[in-house]
């Protein structure tokens, strides 16, 4: 198995004493696992950013096997950490697509959508330019697994490309978080929901 494409950081994991096992999506090849030989190191750490876009170059001798993994940066979202909603919305997004999808399955949509929605954050002057991109890119999450919401349960927000304002934009947001609950993240990913509750909780104290 040799892999080299371009995907977008999702987890990391700490492995032994310097290396780190990283998850990262794809657009043609889906949500892919492997070991980073010194990914703790001050060198590479960096380049480990959830939301950062990576060329990735995974080798393996069977599809059994947990992949090597070596990563070239090409954009980095590591100035984002450093507001607290910007910070709190990819901590989310990557967290949720990565306890959401199964290993090796192409979601190109949920990749254009993801990519996207991490630049609607990095770009946007303030949390409303984002959080209706972020509860749309979560009703997609939805559809393309499966569990897609009927049109007329649907906030305007979601509907229509009609500015909407911040009630309709929480409304949005908790249709799809109860969604997500209730089919996708349940038992040991049911821990995820921690993020998503950190975030929405921080979206009403921005605008309270």
């Amino acid at each position: 198995m040799h892999l080299r494409v371009e995907a977008l950081i999702l987890a990391i994991r700490h492995h032994g004493e310097h290396g780190a096992i990283v998850r990262a999506l794809t657009a043609e090849h889906g949500l892919q696992a492997g070991y980073v030989r010194g990914g703790r190191s001050s060198r590479i750490r960096p380049i480990l950013q959830p939301a950062n876009r990576v060329i990735g170059e995974w080798r393996a001798r069977t599809d059994d096997q947990l992949a090597s993994l070596s990563v070239e940066l090409v954009t980095s979202r590591a100035q984002l950490y450093a507001e607290p909603l910007p910070a709190a919305a990819l901590d989310w997004v990557t967290t949720l697509t990565a306890a959401a999808l199964p290993e090796a399955q192409p979601y190109p949509r949920l990749y254009a959508a993801l990519d996207g929605t991490i630049m609607a954050v990095e770009s946007a002057p303030a949390a409303r330019g984002w959080a209706l991109a972020l509860a749309r890119y979560e009703l997609l999450l939805l559809a393309e697994l499966g569990y897609g919401l009927e049109r007329d349960t649907l906030p305007r927000a979601l509907t229509t490309g009609v500015a909407p304002d911040w009630e309709d934009i929480l409304a949005a947001l908790a249709l799809t978080g109860d969604a997500l609950e209730r089919q996708i993240l349940v038992d040991r990913r049911a821990a995820t929901l921690d993020a998503r509750a950190r975030l929405v909780d921080r979206l009403k104290r921005a605008v309270a």
